[in-house]
């Protein structure tokens, strides 16, 4: 069913400028194109291969944007609109072209409330419905509130996938390794647990984390090694960019570069031995959504960077350099709200602006 009476597919583009960029990045010549309009609560976004642009709405529905058409796709699965909470991340499978499989993450409704959620579905040859819709993954327990569902999904270069999971609200949870609160959890494609995962075989931990010590990593993506970074939410203060390590704790509650939002002080510092340390944090906080590590296919003075879009202050910044630090930040009225963003099959950066309702891309001009 066409959905044109509340969307439309947008065909303007709005030139960057340079003011926009800074450093080497005001020697590229860019562009922000805007795609889809009229959006509701956008969540994440997942460019096709030959063309169009699958977006998921918090409220549960997912759409395919290809062309001059823009349709709802049926037989997405059932998920708890609560808070934070709802239909939220999809990644198609690095197979994609072949075999159309793709991954959503959503807050599934369980006993005690609510847990983040992953399923593996195929798209449809018309792209018009979801078939083989299997449940792989449900945080255990799920619990009270709409906070902190994480819900980024990685396929790794292995063909694993990792999924991030918030504390839920639950700070102290997130150092507990019986449940999934505050980790990054890692599967196969079946669902089942990979033999290497870290705590296999170890009493009173839940197999499939990988990492813990997190409190809510809304951002999530490989870089050009393979390796997972994820992009996190802190409270007042000390959001953190994270290269994750198999096994790693990266502290929360103990050690945060913020404070509560009371103004009280968090843990017992900054720092403690055995926990990571981020490599980048933001304070005041920023907000930060998705994340991508660039691979320079169409911005090659870009290869490597890493690009975090920031719902607080409506902009995405751009990290690079050792130590990492933001070097750049793309600001305009585009920018209202970044809640993903993504490199689409031809290098093309692809971000939601949840306060424009609106799917850009940023493209070569």
């Amino acid at each position: 069913m066409l959905l044109m009476k509340n969307f439309s597919i947008v065909i303007a583009v709005t030139l960057l400028s340079v003011s926009s960029f800074s450093g080497a990045a005001a020697q590229q010549s860019a562009q922000i194109e805007g795609v889809v309009q009229g959006l509701d609560t956008p969540w994440a976004i997942a460019p096709l291969p030959r063309g169009g642009v699958l977006i998921t709405e918090k409220d549960g529905r997912l759409l395919l944007a290809d062309g001059q058409n823009l349709r709802e796709v049926a037989g997405t699965p059932n998920s708890d609109l609560n808070g934070q909470g709802g239909l939220l991340d999809i990644t198609l499978a690095r197979d994609f072209d072949r075999t159309r499989t793709l991954f959503l993450t959503y807050a599934k409704k369980q006993p005690r409330g609510a847990g983040t959620a992953m399923a593996r579905a195929r798209l449809s040859d018309d792209g018009t419905r979801l078939e083989d819709l299997q449940e792989l993954f449900a945080m255990k327990p799920g619990s009270s509130g709409g906070r902190h569902f994480g819900s980024r999904v990685v396929e790794a270069p292995d063909g694993t996938l990792f999924v991030t999971i918030g504390d839920r609200g639950d700070r102290p949870s997130a150092q507990d390794r019986s449940v999934h609160n505050g980790s990054i959890v890692r599967i196969n494609r079946d669902g089942t647990v990979p033999r290497d995962n870290p705590f296999v075989g170890q009493s009173d931990i839940l197999p499939e984390i990988w990492s813990y010590g997190h409190r809510n990593p809304q951002g999530a993506g490989l870089d050009l090694d393979g390796t997972l970074w994820t992009s996190e939410h802190g409270a007042r203060g000390g959001d953190e960019v994270n290269k994750i390590i198999k096994g790693a704790n990266y502290g929360w509650p103990v050690i945060s570069y913020g404070r509560h939002y009371s103004g009280g002080k968090i843990g017992e510092g900054t720092a403690k031995e055995g926990m990571q340390q981020p490599m980048h944090y933001w304070d005041p906080s920023i907000a930060p959504s998705g994340l991508l590590v660039y691979s320079g296919k169409m911005f090659p003075d870009w290869r490597g960077h890493i690009f975090v879009g920031a719902l607080k202050f409506d902009y995405i910044a751009r990290l690079a350099g050792l130590p990492l630090k933001e070097v750049d930040q793309i600001k305009g009225p585009q920018t209202a709200r970044v809640r993903d963003i993504v490199e689409g099959p031809d290098g093309a950066i692809w971000f939601i602006s949840v306060g424009n309702g609106t799917v850009y891309r940023i493209i070569a001009r």
